[in-house]
C-alpha cells in the first residue's frame, strides 16, 4: 500500500479523507489535516464519516453522563449510607477526586485519537514485556464495562416507565418479565437510531444537549417553588448510616454510587473516528462535559436534599425520586417530570449503544474478539459497523433475561460498569505515568496536562485502585445472598476468561495497536482496517 500523498493545508482545513490502495485521497469523509496527521501515526485508516463537530460531541458525551439526571435516578443508597449530609459532601469530595482520572483519559485522547481507546493506549504507552496482554485484557474489560453500562441504562428506564405507572396506578404488580419485555423494546429502538437513523445522530446529539440543559431548569425550579423545604442543617450537616456501616465506612462506600452520575466522560473517545479535528475536540468535550455535569449535578443535588420528605421514607423507598415528584403536591406534574428524565436517559442509551458498537469495532479490527472479521465490517453506504451494533445490542438483550431469574444477579453484572471501566483507566492511566516516570517521550498532545501531568496521573491511579476497592464493598451489613456484592468474583471471573481466551485466541490472532503505530510498527505493516 502507498502512503497517503502529503497535503498543504492547515490543520482547520476540512477535507475528504480516506485512502484508496494506491494511497489516493477519496472524498465523503471529512477531515482536517490533524486528523489525517493522527491516524496514519496511528496506522489505522479512516473508515468514519466525520460528521461530528464541537457540539454534537458536546452533546454526546454529556448526555450519556447525564449527572444531574443520575443524581435524582440512582442515589438511592447513598441515603442510607450517610444521609443528607454525608451524600452531599461525598459527591462534593469525589469528582474533585474523579476529575484527575478524566483530565488523564482527555489528555491520552488527544495523543491516540481511537475508537480503541484504553486498550490501544495500554498497547502505545505500558512496558513493552507487557503491553500485548495488558491490552488485551483492557479490551475485554472495556467491552465488558460498556456491555453491563448499556444493560443498565436501559434497565433505568424500564424502572421509570415503572415508576410512571405506579403514579397512575399505584396497585399494579410489576413482575420481572414485564422490565424484560420493556426493556427488549427500548434496544430494538435504539438500534435504529445507530443504523439506518446514524446520519442525523450527531444532530440528535446537540437537540439532546439542548434538552439536558433545559430539562435541568424546568425540573429544578418546579421543585423548588412546589415542595416543602429541609432546613440547610438538615442537607448539609446530618450525617447518618442506616445501612449497619459506620459514618466513616459508609461515606466511603458511597463514593461508587457518585461516581456512577459522573461515569463517562471516555464514551466520546469511542467516536473519535467520526470527530472533526479529533485530538483537540474530544479532550475539550471531555473536560467541558465534565465541568458542566459536575456544576448541574452539585445544583440539583442540593435541590433534590432540600425537596425530600423526611430521610427515614426515602430510605424506605426503591424509588426515591418518585416521592420527590410526588412531593411537588401534584401528580401530573410528577408525570410530567418524570417523561422529562425519561427522555433524557433514554437519549442517553443511544450515546451508549453507539460508544459501546464502536469499542467492539475497534477490538473486532484489531482481532481482539472471535470472528473479528464480521464484528468489524463497516457498512459501506452508511459508514457505521452495523455488525458491532447488532451483537451489542444481542449481548445486551442476553444480560435482560438474567433479570427474570434473580434481580440480584442482574445488579452485579450492571454494577461490573464500575469495575470493568475502572480498571481499564487504572492500567491505561498507569501506563503513562510509567512513561513519565521513566522520562520516556510521549506523543504530541494538543490538550496537555503540561507540568502537571506525572501528579495528576499519579492521583487518578491513585485514586482508581482505592475506588476500585470499595466498589467490592457490600452496600450494607450483616450481609447474606441477597445483599452481598458479587460483581467483584464475576470481575475475576472475567479476567481469567479473558486470560483464557488470549491463550487459545488472542495469542496467535490480536494485532496489538501498538504494531501500526508510525515509528514502532513492525516492517511491512501499513494502515489497518477492517
Amino acid at each position: 500500500m502507498g502512503e497517503p500523498k502529503p497535503l498543504d493545508m492547515t490543520s482547520q482545513d476540512v477535507v475528504g479523507q480516506g485512502y484508496t490502495d494506491d494511497g489516493d485521497i477519496i472524498g465523503d469523509v471529512l477531515s482536517t489535516t490533524e486528523d489525517m496527521r493522527d491516524m496514519r501515526r496511528l496506522g489505522k485508516k479512516q473508515e468514519f464519516r466525520r460528521n461530528f463537530q464541537f457540539l454534537s460531541t458536546l452533546g454526546f458525551v454529556s448526555i450519556y453522563m447525564a449527572t444531574w439526571e443520575f443524581v435524582l435516578v440512582s442515589l438511592s443508597v447513598g441515603f442510607a449510607n450517610g444521609g443528607f449530609g454525608g451524600l452531599f459532601w461525598c459527591f462534593i469530595t469525589t469528582v474533585l477526586c474523579y476529575s484527575t482520572i478524566v483530565a488523564s483519559l482527555a489528555e491520552m485522547a488527544s495523543m491516540a485519537p481511537t475508537a480503541g481507546g484504553q486498550y490501544h493506549w495500554v498497547s502505545e504507552f505500558a512496558p513493552p514485556s507487557a503491553q500485548r496482554v495488558l491490552s488485551y485484557a483492557s479490551g475485554w474489560m472495556s467491552t465488558l464495562g460498556w456491555l453491563a453500562s448499556v444493560a443498565s441504562s436501559n434497565y433505568v428506564v424500564a424502572l421509570q416507565i415503572e415508576a410512571m405507572i405506579e403514579v397512575l396506578q399505584p396497585d399494579f404488580v410489576f413482575e420481572n418479565w414485564h422490565l424484560t419485555l420493556i426493556m427488549w423494546a427500548f434496544i430494538g429502538v435504539t438500534i435504529v437510531f445507530n443504523t439506518w437513523g446514524a446520519r442525523v445522530l450527531p444532530a440528535l446529539e446537540t437537540a439532546s444537549l439542548i434538552g439536558h440543559i433545559a430539562g435541568f431548569f424546568v425540573v429544578m425550579i418546579s421543585l423548588l417553588v412546589l415542595c416543602p423545604k429541609n432546613s440547610a442543617r438538615e442537607v448539609f450537616t446530618d450525617f447518618q448510616s442506616s445501612s449497619g456501616w459506620s459514618i466513616g465506612s459508609a461515606y466511603l462506600i458511597s463514593q461508587v454510587t457518585v461516581m456512577y452520575c459522573n461515569l463517562g466522560s471516555d464514551s466520546v473517545v469511542h467516536i473519535s473516528e467520526e470527530v472533526q479535528d479529533a485530538s483537540l475536540i474530544v479532550p475539550k468535550c471531555m473536560w467541558y462535559s465534565y465541568i458542566g455535569n459536575v456544576i448541574l449535578g452539585i445544583t440539583m443535588l442540593i435541590t433534590m436534599l432540600y425537596c425530600l420528605p423526611e430521610l427515614g421514607q426515602v430510605v424506605d423507598s426503591d424509588v426515591p425520586y418518585l416521592i420527590l415528584f410526588n412531593n411537588t403536591g401534584s401528580p401530573a406534574l410528577s408525570i410530567v417530570l418524570n417523561v422529562i428524565l425519561f427522555l433524557l436517559i433514554y437519549s442517553g442509551n443511544i450515546t451508549a449503544l453507539a460508544t459501546c458498537a464502536r469499542e467492539v469495532f475497534a477490538f473486532g479490527r484489531d482481532r481482539g474478539l472471535p470472528w473479528s472479521r464480521v464484528v468489524s465490517k463497516m457498512d459501506p453506504k452508511y459508514h457505521v459497523p452495523m455488525n458491532a451494533v447488532y451483537i451489542t445490542s444481542v449481548l445486551v438483550a442476553i444480560l435482560a433475561l438474567v433479570q427474570l431469574g434473580s434481580t440480584v444477579a442482574f445488579n452485579t453484572i450492571v454494577s461490573l460498569s464500575v469495575l470493568g471501566l475502572l480498571s481499564t483507566y487504572l492500567i491505561s492511566i498507569g501506563s503513562v505515568l510509567w512513561m513519565r516516570i521513566k522520562g520516556q517521550k510521549l506523543p504530541p498532545a494538543r490538550w496537555s496536562l503540561g507540568r502537571l501531568g506525572l501528579p495528576v496521573n499519579a492521583f487518578a491511579v491513585f485514586y482508581c485502585a482505592f475506588i476500585i476497592i470499595f466498589a467490592s464493598f457490600p452496600t450494607a451489613v450483616p450481609v447474606d445472598t441477597e445483599s452481598a456484592n458479587w460483581a467483584p468474583a464475576v470481575w475475576v471471573g472475567v479476567i481469567i476468561i479473558s486470560g483464557v481466551v488470549y491463550m487459545v485466541h488472542g495469542k496467535q490472532h490480536y494485532q496489538a495497536p501498538v504494531d501500526f503505530v508510525e515509528g514502532r510498527k513492525a516492517p511491512g505493516i501499513g494502515l489497518q482496517s477492517s
